[in-house]
C-alpha cells in the first residue's frame, strides 16, 4: 500500500523530510478495523512530531491523526462496525497514522462518518472536534445543553434551558485555528456562555464571527484592554489554544476568582501557577489521545461524542471547518501542507483527498 512517512525528523525545507513509500497491507485484530482511507486533515501535532520525534531504526514513521475511510475489514472483537462502514477518527498517536492507503485503528475511537459531508468537509473536524469537547465538557465541565449524547436526540427542555441567561463568560484564545472553530461552533450551540473569541487579522476576526462568536477581539493587542473595550470586566473560563505563555498573565488577570484556565499548546517558557493562587484559579490540560495512549475505562466516549458531532452536523447545527484542500495525498503535498500549518497563518482545516 501507499503511504508517506520518514526517517529522519527534518525541518520541513530539508530533502526528504517526508518520503512517497509502500508498505504491507496491515491485518485487523482483536478490536481494531482496517480503514480504506479516502481523506485526510494535517494538524499541528503533525509538524511537532516531524521536527522531533525520531522513528526506530531502519522503519518509516508514519504520520496523521485524522482520516475518513470505509472499512474494509474487522478484528474478532469489533462490536460496533461492519464492512462497509463510512467513519472518521482521530487515531492513537501511540500507532503508525493515517499518511497511509490503508490504516488500522480500534473501534472506541471511531465514529460514523457525517452524512451531510464530503470526504474532504469531514476530514477537517475529528481530532479538533474531540479536543473541543473534551475541553468543554470533560476539563471545564459545561453543562451540555439541548444535546444528547447518548442517544444522539434534542430534547424541547433542554433546548430552553440553552436559551437561559447566564453570567458565564468564555474566552477562547485563538479562535480561527482548526480547534478554535469547532470549539466556538460548540460553546456557541451547547453552551450557555457568551462566547469571546480572539483572533487578529481582519480574516480570521471574519471567520471567528461567522462561527457565531458573541464578540471578537485581537489577541495581538492587551487581551484586557481588549475585553474593556466591548464591556466585559473578566470572565468565568478561559480556553488558550496558542501562545499560551505569551497571554498568561493578561489571562490571569482577566480571569474572575475561582475561573478556570484549560489549554492545549506547550508553553515555550515555563508559566508560573503560583499566580493562579490567589484567586483560586484551576489549570486543566487537555490532549486528545490521552484516552487511546492510556487505554482508559471510558475510552469508548470518544466514540460516542464523535458520533454525537456527526448527528449535530447532519442536523445543521455545525459546519465543517474546512480551510484548503491541498490535493492528492502524497509527500509533495504534505509537505506543503506542514509548511503552511508552521507559518502560522492558516485559518480552518488543510485536507487532502485520496491517493
Amino acid at each position: 500500500m501507499k503511504a508517506i512517512g520518514y526517517l529522519e525528523a527534518k525541518a520541513i525545507d530539508q530533502p526528504d523530510a517526508l518520503l512517497d513509500i509502500e508498505l504491507p497491507m496491515p491485518t485487523a485484530t482483536g478490536r481494531d478495523v482496517l480503514v480504506n482511507v479516502n481523506a485526510i486533515s494535517v494538524n499541528p501535532v503533525d509538524t511537532k512530531i516531524r521536527r522531533n520525534a525520531q522513528p526506530n531504526e531502519g522503519e518509516h514513521k508514519i504520520l496523521g491523526w485524522d482520516a475518513v475511510g470505509e472499512i474494509v475489514a474487522i478484528g474478532g472483537d469489533v462490536e460496533h462496525y461492519k464492512v462497509g462502514d463510512k467513519v472518521w477518527y482521530a487515531g492513537d498517536i501511540t500507532r503508525q497514522g493515517t499518511n497511509a492507503e490503508y490504516h488500522l485503528v480500534d473501534e472506541r475511537i471511531v465514529g460514523k462518518q457525517p452524512l451531510t459531508l464530503s470526504n474532504t468537509e469531514a476530514a477537517a473536524l475529528p481530532l479538533t472536534a474531540i479536543t473541543a469537547w473534551e475541553l468543554l465538557f470533560d476539563r471545564l465541565g459545561f453543562d451540555r445543553l439541548g444535546f444528547n449524547v447518548t442517544s444522539h436526540v434534542s430534547s424541547d427542555q433542554e433546548a430552553n434551558e440553552a436559551n437561559k441567561p447566564t453570567d458565564t463568560r468564555l474566552l477562547i484564545v485563538g479562535a480561527s485555528g482548526g480547534v478554535g472553530s469547532i470549539l466556538t461552533q460548540l460553546a456557541v450551540k451547547l453552551t450557555n456562555a457568551t462566547v469571546i473569541g480572539t483572533a487578529s487579522r481582519k480574516e480570521s476576526q471574519a471567520w471567528v464571527t461567522s462561527l457565531g462568536a458573541d464578540y471578537v477581539i485581537d489577541h495581538s493587542k492587551s487581551l484586557t484592554e481588549e475585553l474593556t473595550r466591548i464591556g466585559i470586566s473578566d470572565v468565568t473560563h478561559v480556553i488558550s489554544l496558542t501562545h499560551t505563555d505569551k497571554h498568561f498573565d493578561e489571562i490571569v488577570e482577566a480571569l474572575a476568582p475561582q475561573g478556570q484556565l484549560a489549554l492545549i499548546d506547550d508553553p515555550q517558557e515555563p508559566i508560573d501557577i503560583m499566580k493562579l493562587k490567589r484567586k483560586s484559579l484551576s489549570l486543566h490540560w487537555e490532549l486528545m489521545f490521552t484516552r487511546s495512549m492510556f487505554q482508559t475505562a471510558d475510552m469508548d466516549k470518544q466514540r460516542q461524542l464523535l458520533n454525537a458531532v456527526s448527528s449535530l452536523i447532519d442536523d445543521g447545527e455545525l459546519v465543517t471547518t474546512l480551510g484548503q484542500n491541498f490535493g492528492k495525498i502524497n509527500a509533495e503535498n504534505l509537505i506543503k501542507a506542514h509548511a503552511y500549518i508552521e507559518s502560522g497563518k492558516s485559518i480552518g482545516k488543510v485536507v487532502l483527498e485520496g491517493f
